[in-house]
């Protein structure tokens, strides 16, 4: 009759379980599900690394698990082509962006739902459900009834795609691999295939099939893997966190633990043979115990958990559990196994009369004169004497408490909806030639990192691809609008009351040199306006004061103020600009975003009136009177270029040349007149009827926004 011994590594995992295989008569279970191939149970590391290789073996999942899974099907990589113009003049540019769908088998037992996704080791899918890139994704739960996935089937053939009956897998169609160095990631995932923790017993019972049962209560796992050489392998793993064994009873085993009912012996000897007690060195069981598992509360990371037993000695062992279980849970495991080592030094052999046979392998027995608990480790007939080998049994440790460290979870930012804003920008850089488009978005949700985007020029008739958005912008709109003020003194009395869009994003003070130098310069309704003081009012509503108003010749849109008006703080990083052609001047153009968490895009529209082209309207109109009863009228000029005026003097020209066209309107007609000069002179006729003076430098592009003059009425005498 066929015994298993194992060494004291064994010992840990599988030892009380091999005595009792090893003495199961007639090795039925043996041939039935414990295929005697090796003990190579699942490692740690082999459900963290995703796998594509043919005959990769398919876990069993119990519990909550982050597995890899095995990649069975995928197509090629996908290229796709956007073109975008670059305007008059300018090349066009071409971006490629690849997709690439594929199936990932998970589990070869039915599961209940599948939790986050993680991409190369940060979150794919969130603990809501949203993907943080752009997919299609369908979850098949491993009936045997379930149908071949559509995608596979479009690919491969009518009646040619496996359905995978009985096999749980996910399929993604078209993942944007962006963000992945355009590659398939490394995924992982957190596979739900059974609601709450499942005992240990629950499992190998599951594994085992009608020949193991497991009546008693054993240790709760979070998550577990089946996976390994043998099912045996995986049982002996169980057994062990466990902390039991099995009995042979018949055709199947029973998994024990240390409590319960005990069958009373008594060694009295049989004919001349006595029983006989052994107790190993203390320094023959290791002092400390090493526990490797996975923790739940770190992301299904890797962790450890040491017990440390005091006496002489300095031999140390490692468990690995390739299970789910919190910190305090892996520390009462290591320290029930620690504890176990040391109190099965002590073994004790029974010498009972040949009546005595039915004593099993695995019994749990008590002995006259012993203290504790004892198992049955090895059975033998010598003589028509039963010798029985018996090993103490250790009691249940109590509970421990531990930690799992510190706890540093990949971000599971939500991603919200897609808000957007679109508006003509004046230069604030280089000069544009056409008409120039800025769009800036961000998202309801601080984890929204971008957006495709559609443009039209004909009111939504046709839409071309306009590629995609910059880094989230920092945007929302006017709560309370301020007041009229001018735009060359710092205005001190009005307060603009902004909203954002969502909790994360933060608005700064600005001293006076960082606003001489272009800091905290935002777009509120159709002004161009900076802010010194940035105070915030709760409820993602910020107060702003210290406005400089009317910046790049943005002051006509000073009294376009009113509430539920657009804000957006410039940042070149953040905005899109479209150079438009220049049959946009005087159209509307809309734009469109889709976000990956949008169920209808963000819109927005923008009225092209040439402000990012025409020069900027002159200022200082002024009326100086001449003798005879004429007039000058002057002003000065502007520049799309000379904002920081460096000179003190002029600003620079930045058109091909200095031209005005100059309106003069009195009651029932008026004049018009070009000139080259900032100037022009009235005569004295003109002067008496005129009532304004209206000018409008002529650019490259188009006239400049009008600036006038209002005249006063003169007396009889001039």
């Amino acid at each position: 009759m066929a015994t298993v011994v194992l060494m004291t590594a064994g010992s840990l995992i599988g030892g009380p379980l091999g005595g009792a295989i090893g003495a199961l008569a007639g090795n039925a279970i043996d041939r039935e599900i414990l295929k005697p191939k090796g003990r190579e149970g699942p490692r740690l590391t082999e459900l963290r690394v995703q796998t594509s290789s043919y005959g990769t073996q398919i876990p069993k999942i119990f519990g909550t698990m982050r597995v890899a899974g095995s990649v069975i099907w995928a197509t090629d990589l996908i290229e796709h082509r956007s073109t975008q113009s670059g305007g008059k003049g300018r090349p066009s540019t071409t971006s490629y962006s690849y997709t690439a769908s594929f199936a990932v088998a998970l589990s070869t037992r039915p599961i209940q739902s599948v939790g986050r996704i993680w991409a190369d080791g940060k979150l794919l899918r969130g603990a809501a459900g949203d993907f943080k890139a752009r997919t299609v994704f369908r979850l098949h739960l491993g009936s045997e009834d379930q149908a071949p996935d559509p995608l596979i089937a479009a690919m491969e053939g009518a009646g040619l795609a496996p359905a995978h009956r009985g096999i749980a897998y996910v399929v993604f169609e078209d993942l944007e691999l962006a963000d992945f160095g355009n590659r398939i990631p490394s995924l992982s995932f957190e596979v739900i295939g059974d609601a709450g923790p499942q005992a240990a017993g629950a499992i190998a019972q599951a594994l085992g099939g009608a020949v193991l049962e497991a009546p008693e209560a054993t240790v709760p796992l979070a998550g577990f893997a089946a996976s390994g050489a043998t099912v045996r392998a995986v049982i002996e793993m169980l057994a062990g966190a466990a902390g039991g064994w099995f009995r042979a009873d018949a055709e199947k085993l029973v998994l024990l633990s240390g409590g319960g009912p005990a069958l009373a012996l008594e060694d009295a000897g049989a004919g001349e043979a006595r029983g006989r007690r052994d107790i190993a060195a203390a320094d023959a069981a290791p002092r400390t115990l090493t526990l490797a598992y996975y923790e739940p509360a770190r992301d299904y990371q890797a962790g450890v958990q040491r017990a440390v037993a005091p006496g002489a000695g300095v031999r140390e062992a490692r468990m690995e559990l390739a299970a789910a279980i919190d910190a305090a849970s892996a520390k009462g495991i290591a320290e029930a196994a620690l504890a176990r080592l040391d109190v099965e030094r002590e073994r004790r052999t029974l010498a009972l009369p040949w009546r005595s046979l039915a004593v099993r392998p695995g019994e749990r027995v008590t002995i006259a004169g012993a203290p504790g608990v004892w198992r049955v480790d090895q059975w033998r007939l010598e003589g028509m004497v039963v010798l029985l080998e018996c090993v103490a049994v250790a009691p249940g440790a109590p509970s421990a408490a531990a930690s799992g460290g510190r706890v540093l979870p990949a971000p599971d930012l939500p991603l919200g909806e897609t808000r957007i804003h679109a508006f003509e920008l004046p230069p604030l850089g280089a000069l544009a030639t056409v008409p120039r488009l800025a769009i800036a978005a961000a998202g309801t949700g601080p984890g929204w990192r971008s957006a495709a985007l559609l443009v039209s020029s004909d009111d939504g008739a046709t839409w071309s691809a306009a590629g995609s958005t910059a880094m989230p912008a920092v945007l929302g709109h006017v709560v309370t609008p301020p007041g009229p003020a001018p735009s060359h003194v710092e205005d001190r009395r009005n307060m603009l009351v902004v909203e954002l869009v969502n909790g994360a994003m933060l608005l700064h003070d600005a001293d006076p040199a960082a606003l001489a130098a272009g800091a905290n310069l935002a777009m509120a309704s159709g002004e161009l306006l900076q802010f010194a003081r940035a105070v915030p009012l709760g409820g993602r509503q910020w107060a702003l004061t210290g406005l400089w108003r009317g910046r790049r010749g943005t002051e006509a849109g000073i009294a376009t103020h009113s509430a539920g008006d657009r804000f957006v703080l410039l940042d070149a990083e953040a905005l899109v600009t479209l150079d438009l052609p220049a049959e946009a001047m005087g159209k509307t153009i809309r734009v469109l975003a889709q976000g990956v968490g949008d169920v209808e895009p963000g819109a927005a529209e923008a009225m092209v009136g040439g402000i990012s082209v025409v020069p900027p309207s002159p200022v200082h109109l002024r009326a100086t009177g001449l003798p005879g009863g004429g007039a000058e009228i002057a002003w000065t000029r502007r520049s799309r270029s000379g904002w920081d005026w460096i000179d003190g003097i002029d600003a620079p020209l930045a058109e091909e040349s200095e031209r005005y066209q100059v309106e003069i309107a009195w009651d029932g007609g008026g004049r018009a007149a070009l000139t080259e000069v900032p100037g022009i002179v009235l005569t004295a006729e003109e002067r008496a009827a005129a009532v304004a003076v209206t000018v409008r430098q002529i650019g490259a592009h188009g006239l400049s926004p009008p600036a006038t003059l209002i005249l006063p009425a003169l007396g009889e005498d001039g």
